[in-house]
């Protein structure tokens, strides 16, 4: 049975922590709702209502398109080892980008370096929800993909720029993603 929360508890905190996966879902005032598979390390949560994650380049960037738009994002975790839970958290969320150097710099400090990092989003929660998660199949991780850090790293800054400014300016509706621009 779903129970609802006002606030990540010190369990789903310490829950978190400890995935090696997580989704998250956004959409505009219309066109696709976006769901993305995120990893690599790359969330914190900040305090009961509010954490920050890392988006690192990809071959589109929907969710800051969305986000400029429509700043409701839910984010997902699944536990797939032996004790099942689902936990939503929804909110809204903002983007920083490199060019907002005092915000960047934060973030930077609670992360590893990963070559294409693209964005921050800050999310502030306003709901946390539990669900059982009894149908999600059981997986093991052995290991992180490494792909994306070695394509990263095999790029020079010019090279990531080139690539954002070819893939990553507008969403799959042709909505701007703000990524060179404020929004």
């Amino acid at each position: 049975m779903a129970e609802m929360f006002p606030a990540l508890t010190p369990e789903q905190i310490e829950f978190i922590g400890q995935q090696h996966v997580f989704f998250v879902g956004t959409a505009g005032a219309e066109g696709r709702v976006n769901v993305s598979p995120k990893g690599m390390d790359s969330f914190r949560v900040l305090a009961a209502n509010q954490a920050v994650w890392l988006n690192v380049t990809g071959s589109g960037n929907e969710t800051a398109a969305h986000v400029a738009e429509n700043s409701r994002m839910t984010v997902m975790f699944c536990s797939f080892d032996r004790q099942p839970l689902i936990l939503r958290l929804y909110g809204t969320a903002e983007v920083v980008h490199p060019r907002d150097e005092a915000r960047w710099s934060s973030y930077s400090a609670l992360f590893k370096e990963l070559a294409g990092a693209r964005q921050f989003y800050t999310f502030n929660i306003d709901l946390v929800q539990t669900s059982c998660g009894y149908a999600v199949p059981h997986y093991e991780q052995p290991s992180e993909r490494v792909t994306l850090r070695k394509w990263a790293n095999n790029k020079s800054e010019e090279e990531l720029t080139a690539y954002w400014e070819k893939r990553n300016q507008l969403s799959i509706d042709g909505k701007p993603t703000h990524i060179f621009e404020s929004s």
